[in-house]
């Protein structure tokens, strides 16, 4: 990475709507992933493992367990001048919160004039990848633009699902059209079956992002927001470049999953890649001590596995079992257990995501659900078996038929 000095901002003061009930009590970026992670852990372990020291994350909604974890588990030695600082809405420009992700760097510019990068790496916090950031800054700094934006591929078929991004005709590495959501997008030259798809992810020289977030903060027809309105400024004064993560070599990746890139924004995505880690050889692999996804250490005892009274044993398959689990003669078949979950007697898990201290009882059965923090499974008790069922009895039930069930709820 150049010898400049960089600073890192990631949003977070995402609401979440789509992941309710499971941001009814959290930020979005504070939801539990894969046992003993939090949604932002990602964005903050690439930064870090990308040689980024000083990282501020701008909160907004319900932040309190998301300032929490941040504060007890990214814990960088000050000797240094290093740190991850979660910063909340201030109101530092009038009586009002952010308006969107522009105007949460435009209510923080004291941060950026305290610290005077020279560059600055702005993410997103609800995003499941692996990205060496220290990559994407040189290619930034060598192609001269003011602001580069990370892309990845993607079928043609979801283009309507992105922000996508059509590249100059004369440069591949210029953005020539940035467009939200199009229905009528162009293939890339060397993949006419693929466009370039916004990862929420940029790289700025400092004084320009600046000057981006301070213009648009006067335009009253600006959503504020950093992919809809900044970007597509930069673009169009021919100053953003594109990079492209096919780019990007990570430490210890694998050829099955370099390039994985999940927006889990959605109860059906996050489900999907949930699933995506529990296979044998994994879609997205949590195992790759090159470039590590760091979360909070728990003091805890390993999980435990026994027989029940009656000898059963408990058993886990394809699945991720975290710190404190206790399963005694239960049976958990492709699924995620959270820390300090329990799983009793006879009782049957499969397919389905268990957050921290959920228990399940005796005989119960769990079937493509998702069970929030301190969820109880009475003895006996199904969830995900009838969706139509869980529906009447008040639980949020996908199109699909994955159902979730809030935090501390009961099932009876």
């Amino acid at each position: 990475m150049a010898s400049k000095k960089i600073f890192g901002i990631v949003l977070a003061g995402g609401e979440g709507k789509r992941l309710m009930p499971l941001t009814a009590d959290r930020a979005k970026p504070a939801v539990p992933f894969a046992g003993g992670y939090r949604l932002i852990d990602f964005a903050l372990s690439n930064l870090v493992n990308s040689g980024l020291r000083q990282i501020v994350v701008l909160t907004q909604y319900k932040s309190h367990s998301l300032d929490r974890h941040v504060s007890q588990t990214w814990r960088l030695t000050g000797m240094l001048g290093a740190y991850v600082a979660s910063v909340p809405a201030q109101q530092r420009l009038g009586k009002r919160w952010f308006s969107g992700s522009a105007d949460a760097i435009l209510q923080s510019l004291n941060l950026l004039r305290d610290e005077n990068p020279d560059i600055v790496v702005v993410v997103g916090a609800d995003h499941v990848y692996r990205m060496d950031f220290g990559q994407m800054i040189d290619a930034h700094i060598a192609s001269g633009a003011g602001a580069t934006v990370a892309a990845i591929r993607q079928p043609i078929a979801l283009a309507d699902q992105f922000g996508v991004i059509e590249v100059s005709d004369d440069d591949p590495t210029r953005i020539g059209a940035f467009r939200e959501k199009p229905t009528d997008a162009k293939g890339l030259a060397d993949a006419p079956h693929e466009v370039l798809a916004s990862m929420g992810n940029y790289v700025f020289d400092a004084d320009l992002l600046m000057d981006a977030v301070i213009r648009d903060g006067d335009l009253p027809t600006s959503k504020h927001d950093m992919g809809g309105d900044i970007v597509p400024d930069f673009v169009a004064r021919g100053d953003a470049g594109v990079y492209d993560l096919n780019r990007n070599e990570v430490p210890g990746s694998t050829e099955r999953d370099k390039f994985y890139w999940r927006d889990v924004g959605t109860i059906e995505s996050f489900y999907e890649a949930h699933q995506d880690l529990i296979s044998a050889l994994p879609v997205f692999n949590l195992y790759n001590e090159a470039w590590p996804i760091l979360n909070q250490q728990l003091n805890s005892p390993p999980a435990k596995f026994v027989r029940d009274e009656r000898g059963a044993a408990g058993t886990a398959i394809d699945s991720i079992v975290s710190l404190g689990v206790v399963v005694v003669g239960g049976n958990v078949e492709r699924s995620v257990l959270g820390p300090w979950a329990k799983v009793a007697s006879g009782a049957y898990v499969v397919d389905s995501v268990v957050f921290e201290r959920a228990v399940i009882g005796a005989g119960a059965t769990v079937r493509r659900a998702i069970l929030d923090k301190g969820v109880v499974v009475s003895p006996g008790a199904s969830i995900g078996v009838d969706p139509d069922a869980d529906r009447a009895r008040g639980f949020t039930v996908t199109d699909s038929g994955i159902t979730v069930v809030g935090k501390g709820e009961r099932v009876d």
